[in-house]
């Protein structure tokens, strides 16, 4: 064992010399760093090259590589992470609409999801819309179904909704379609279904065929918030 041991230790100081000849540019220690690393999950400190990492120990050991040119940084206990990358944001719209959009991530039940959404509808300035822009599908709730156009229609009443699943098709209630003006005589956009019934009534069930230009247009449309109701009160944060 304390071969074993020795062993290690030499490896690492190893390490740490041929690291030390690439002169960290940046080391910051007094950290707690989460390294996603199995084998060491944690460091206090972590030295930087020119913009990559070149090596994660311990205070004194990532200290030691420090050089005249070195810029020394102690994070006084925060926790670091390794970097997180989301592709895919819509933060334009996100600080837009804040106040006027429903999430339905994580909700466990769709009745839970209708209850939520007819609380929405409620606190709606007239003229505004209640949106549900995605992050939601019907295998998240014990129903394991989507919501019909009448559970949607009841939970809204005369508030305007739009209601997008997935880039598939969007719901709009009976209060959005008449907001929008669209009737038996609205044709459908290229690449897009307004559904109709055996009237020719719009049921207000939009689909992406083949793609979502439909449900985004539609969108597109609803009204834009004033910069009072844009403001998120400080109750909400």
């Amino acid at each position: 064992m304390k071969k074993t041991m020795l062993l290690f230790a030499a490896v690492m100081g190893m390490m740490l010399s041929v690291q030390a000849q690439q002169n960290p540019t940046l080391i910051i220690h007094n950290a707690d760093i989460i390294t996603l690393d199995d084998a060491q999950p944690q460091a206090q400190a972590i030295a930087i090259a020119n913009d990559r990492i070149i090596a994660v120990g311990n205070n004194a050991d990532i200290l030691r590589l420090k050089t005249t040119n070195t810029k020394v940084i102690s994070a006084n206990g925060r926790t670091i992470i390794p970097g997180l990358y989301d592709s895919h944001l819509h933060v334009i719209r996100a600080g837009r609409f804040y106040n006027t959009e429903l999430r339905w991530d994580g909700v466990k039940s769709l009745k839970r999801a209708l209850q939520m959404l007819k609380e929405q509808a409620e606190r709606t300035p007239k003229g505004q819309w209640v949106r549900v822009v995605g992050g939601w599908n019907e295998y998240q709730f014990e129903e394991k179904r989507l919501p019909t156009l009448e559970e949607i229609n009841a939970a809204t009443g005369n508030t305007p909704a739009f209601i997008l699943y997935l880039y598939a098709h969007a719901y709009l209630n009976k209060a959005g379609i008449e907001a929008l003006h669209i009737d038996e005589q609205t044709p459908n956009p290229a690449g897009g279904l307004i559904q109709k019934n055996a009237e020719g009534q719009p049921t207000g069930l939009l689909v992406a065929e083949p793609n979502a230009y439909i449900l985004y247009s539609t969108l597109a449309k609803l009204p834009e918030l004033t910069p009072a109701e844009k403001v998120i009160p400080p109750s909400a944060l």
